[in-house]
């Protein structure tokens, strides 16, 4: 996305609700929504396959889709949801030569290994982390 190109609303956001700092996030993003710029859909389900992508991608990293069609991935998408909710998107430090690569090698690690982020680490992450599920028991 260009920065002087609008995104056109409603973004639908492709996230993994399994995971608890992505959940959490999400919560969060759609807490500040008084707009209804925000469609969230979990893609962790075995069988989605709805996507703007394949589902093993959709895991791997954030998808958002704009009412246009165009696809952000990464911390692109990140930024135009902050965006949409009001929060700061951190574009222009992010878009500085050295920094946005290090953001997106940062944002596909911590994505690598979400799931081994200690809970305690995940709620100082993302706020109140969403309630755990094995095996359809769940335990806040």
């Amino acid at each position: 996305m260009n920065a002087a190109a609008s995104p056109a609303y409603p973004l639908t956001i492709y996230f993994d609700a399994s995971c608890a700092i992505c959940a959490a996030e999400m919560r969060h993003m759609k807490s500040r929504d008084a707009a209804s710029r925000l469609h969230l859909v979990d893609c962790s389900p075995a069988a989605f396959d709805d996507g703007p992508a394949p589902r093993n991608a959709l895991m791997a990293a954030i998808h958002v889709k704009d009412a246009q069609g165009e696809v952000f991935v990464g911390v692109p998408a990140i930024r135009l949801c902050r965006s949409a909710v009001g929060l700061s998107s951190g574009s222009v430090l992010l878009d500085l030569p050295l920094v946005a690569p290090l953001a997106d090698r940062a944002y596909a690690l911590l994505a690598r290994n979400r799931y081994r982020i200690p809970r305690w680490l995940a709620a100082r992450l993302a706020g109140r982390v969403a309630p755990s599920c094995d095996d359809g028991q769940c335990r806040l």
